[in-house]
């Protein structure tokens, strides 16, 4: 009886530790964030959509099923991010200062501990150091689910990406683990990417959008062109499909678009783009980075965009919104 009692103590005791078996939990305390919402999405599908996390006196707690190892990033009021790495049946604690951000601690497995430790690390170096340190952690690290955190941060998705160094990268990460299907298609899209430069004609596609149509090459039929990519978990990659929005009520047809989303439900990219009344092809089949058309036009990046002019040779990649801006308007003024 004693030692059954024993037992069954020990369980609770692991229970109340951390999550559940399927489950993973973040929960944490911020000083000087007393009430508010924060959002956080996966990069790899370990969630479909964006979600959100509410603060109350400072407290929060997020519970997400969960069978695979996967990454979350949470994106803060002021839209700087942490990554958080999630383990079926692990709880990932945060604590910190709202007001010292880039200082907060995530503990509660090794993944988080590591990440907490090289970002305070990084918050000492000038941003060459940074992606020095990166590539080093990388190449020391291949197999660590930080290493393609990483990679995509400062390699691929940056103000000045570095296909090339990134293809070592994510060819090093899919050696180590070669049921890594993040670095393999990480491998396969920057590869596609560097083949496919400005000068080059846009290459053919065909796809079906979230309203059953095929959409391919030949739709685009404006005086300037537009593929790019957006998710509902990206900030940045909204503001361009609303930039794009207003252009197109501003020069309606000239501008033909083509837009990718990246979710992993295709519901919330449908709920997404009737909210935003988006009226142009939509392409999403739920499969986030693993998407045909992505390796067809050589998209690799989040937000990404390809710029062609009336005959679809392509004219700017890449560009941020308001370069993306100055672009549309000097080829229609």
């Amino acid at each position: 009886m004693k030692k059954f009692i024993g037992y069954t103590l020990l369980t609770l005791i692991l229970v109340s530790c951390g999550a559940e078996s399927g489950h993973f939990r973040i929960k944490g305390r911020l000083r000087n964030f007393n009430q508010g919402e924060f959002f956080v999405y996966s990069t790899d599908g370990g969630i479909p959509a964006v979600d959100t996390i509410r603060v109350s006196q400072g407290r929060f707690e997020y519970d997400t099923r969960i069978e695979d190892p996967a990454t979350f990033v949470i994106i803060f009021p002021n839209f700087s991010e942490l990554p958080v790495f999630g383990e079926s049946g692990a709880t990932a604690t945060i604590k910190g200062d709202a007001s010292h951000l880039k200082e907060i601690e995530v503990s509660g497995t090794n993944n988080n501990e590591a990440m907490t430790e090289w970002r305070q690390m990084a918050n000492r170096l000038t941003p060459p150091e940074v992606k020095k340190e990166a590539e080093k952690y990388v190449k020391e690290n291949p197999a660590s689910p930080i290493s393609a955190y990483l990679l995509r941060k400062y390699f691929i998705d940056c103000q000045q990406p570095d296909y090339k160094k990134a293809t070592q990268l994510a060819k090093a990460i899919e050696t180590a683990d070669k049921e890594n299907l993040q670095a393999a298609l990480l491998t396969k899209g920057v590869a596609s990417q560097q083949n496919i430069q400005i000068g080059d004609k846009l290459p053919k596609f065909s796809a079906v959008d979230i309203n059953g149509k095929k959409v391919t090459e030949k739709d685009l039929k404006g005086k300037i062109n537009i593929v790019n990519t957006w998710a509902s978990w990206n900030y940045d990659s909204q503001a361009i499909q609303r930039l794009l929005k207003r252009k197109r009520k501003e020069y309606g047809n000239k501008i033909c678009i083509v837009s990718i989303c990246l979710d992993a439900s295709i519901k919330e990219c449908r709920r997404r783009t009737e909210n935003d009344s988006i009226d142009w092809s939509n392409v999403c089949n739920g499969n986030m980075w693993n998407s045909p058309i992505l390796k067809a036009v050589g998209i690799a990046t989040m937000p990404g965009n390809i710029v062609c002019d009336e005959s679809r040779k392509i004219i700017a990649r890449d560009l941020k919104a308001d370069k993306l801006e100055e672009k549309i308007k000097e080829t229609l003024k």
